[in-house]
């Protein structure tokens, strides 16, 4: 569990390198984490707390929402967190809950391999990253279908 030195009055640099099993006590390979995790700072002494910043570099494998292609992403996440003073046991401070939040609550929402995917063919299902398929793109909603029956005169 990660454990940074604090710094009586002063600044005190931290780097931690491991799985996310060794961490955290959890493997994250489901979230698509995969490798070491890198994790590197500073803990200043503020006066009435310490002040913990760094950065969390990793690496995320996942297939991608729009064209389930195979990706890869390099993720970076900040973080700054005060704690009080009494949190500290032996000049110590446990910074595993934050270092967990910070990982978990920066994965996005949707996985993309890029920005601009444009995602799979709704006819054929060709991934349009690679060109175009050829297939007409107008599809009639079928709620809307038996308007097409209807003569305008």
């Amino acid at each position: 569990m990660p454990k940074v030195q604090t710094a009586r009055g002063d600044k005190a640099p931290f780097e931690f390198s491991a799985t996310t099993e060794n961490l955290f006590g959890e493997d994250f390979s489901a979230e698509g984490i995969t490798g070491d995790v890198k994790i590197f700072g500073e803990v200043e002494d503020v006066g009435r707390c310490f002040v913990v910043r760094g950065r969390i570099e990793c690496k995320k494998d996942f297939v991608c929402d729009r064209c389930l292609a195979q990706a890869t992403e390099n993720q970076v996440h900040d973080f700054e967190e005060e704690f009080d003073k009494s949190e500290a046991i032996e000049d110590l401070i446990d910074v595993t809950e934050l270092l967990r939040d910070v990982l978990l609550a920066g994965q996005p929402m949707k996985n993309l391999c890029r920005d601009d995917c444009k995602g799979l063919c709704p006819k054929c299902g060709a991934n349009l990253n690679d060109g175009d398929c050829g297939c007409d793109k107008f599809i009639v909603d079928p709620r809307l279908a038996a308007l097409e029956d209807l003569k305008m005169e």
